[in-house]
């Protein structure tokens, strides 16, 4: 197994982060104490949510009510998954924990939140306030997204752009004052947008000042949504692509587009994803390129969306892999029924790790740890990628 001290190299402070999804010990069965955390530096609890303009738990029998061995019945006692969190530290002293701020589907009250002082001034100490008492060392904002973007029901606003800084330095000054009462440094990040759209909504500069790092979403570039089939994270463009527009819409472009943005290298985690996408009705060539028809497939937990522990035991093992030269990713497609799905694998995960190590990026996020096999196949590979080759 490779060691920390093997990543050194790698940045200042060597990053391997991962989510962990609050939903997880449900039909995923997958618990706190399941997490790797050997293998590595930092995990991010998703989600908490804002409400009343404060942060909550989302769920709180999984956050805090949720029996396990060693808890008590007292109804002040902390269980659950925040408990949980706090042991798995206490067994890996050199992990650090954050939680996060909204996801896709509670992105909504950020809006209002970020909109006036007093909103900031109480979001912010409400924050610090949960850190402080559920142990975490930082916090990581979700914002899908400022100004445009997310849901279509969020609510936004133009001055969300400015607003959304607004709110990170009001969260840095608080947690910065209770650090300097702790003798520690508390962390601050957000999940930051990959595509072009959405990140010319981000004050890059002024967000520097106040950010630790960013959590690059440097997935999601194709899915059920598209019009055609192609890869959810690509990490570099190709050349025969019939939609010119799709060079902007790779790993490598993002990451590009944060340098340009005046961003350090540093300061950005790339962001791979461990789970694919399909499409249905993908038929005809090798399903690539393809205009898919009828419904999404089942996926393993929504329609179009697999976990790579369910790709790896009901549809590798039968269909027939494709590998992309150019974009350094595979995809599996079934030419009889014109299932495809574009998904990450150990050797397209070597690749992007060895990218974010020639690009001296501040290391490598994932989403999510729990879709990994049960042998950390994906996680194994991430190292394989950082480490220099002798």
């Amino acid at each position: 197994m490779l060691t920390l001290v093997a990543l050194a190299f790698f940045a200042a402070e060597p990053r391997l982060v991962a989510y962990y999804p609050e939903w997880a010990v449900y039909d995923r069965k997958f618990h706190v104490a399941d997490i790797p955390a050997d293998r590595l530096t930092h995990v991010v609890y998703a989600f908490t949510k804002i409400e009343a303009g404060e942060v909550r738990t989302v769920d709180d029998y999984a956050a805090r009510e949720r029996f396990y061995p060693g808890d008590k019945e007292d109804k002040d006692f902390l269980r659950g998954n925040l408990r949980q969190l706090q042991k798995l530290k206490a067994r890996h002293k050199h992990l650090k924990t954050l939680f996060a701020v909204g996801g896709w589907t509670l992105s909504s009250p950020f809006s209002d939140v970020a909109a006036t002082d007093a909103g900031r001034e109480k979001f912010a100490r409400s924050a610090v306030a949960f850190l402080t008492r559920y142990g975490f060392d930082g916090v990581d904002l979700d914002w899908e997204y400022p100004v445009s973007g997310g849901l279509a029901t969020n609510k936004t606003r133009k001055e969300d752009r400015a607003n959304y800084t607004l709110l990170l330095a009001t969260l840095r000054k608080h947690l910065d004052a209770q650090g300097k009462k702790d003798g520690k440094h508390y962390l601050l990040t957000i999940a930051a947008p990959a595509g072009p759209a959405t990140r010319a909504n981000l004050e890059f500069e002024a967000l520097l000042r106040h950010l630790d790092w960013f959590h690059l979403m440097s997935y999601d570039f194709h899915g059920g949504w598209s019009t055609r089939t192609h890869f959810n994270a690509p990490l570099h463009p190709i050349k025969d692509d019939p939609v010119p527009q799709n060079k902007d819409l790779t790993v490598a472009a993002a990451v590009r587009a944060y340098k340009t943005a005046g961003v350090p290298s540093d300061k950005i985690v790339m962001g791979v994803p461990f789970v694919g996408r399909g499409w249905s009705g993908a038929k005809g060539g090798n399903g690539l390129f393809a205009k898919p028809v009828g419904p999404l497939p089942r996926g393993t937990w929504e329609p179009g969306v697999y976990d790579y522990k369910d790709l790896a035991k009901n549809y590798i093992p039968k269909l027939r892999r494709h590998w992309h030269a150019e974009a350094k990713v595979p995809w599996l497609h079934d030419p009889t029924t014109g299932l495809m799905i574009s998904y990450d694998d150990a050797e397209s995960l070597r690749h992007k790790a060895a990218f974010a190590r020639e690009e001296k990026l501040g290391g490598v996020m994932i989403w999510e740890i729990t879709a990994d096999d049960t042998d950390s196949t994906l996680l194994k590979a991430i190292h394989q990628g950082l480490t220099p080759r002798p």
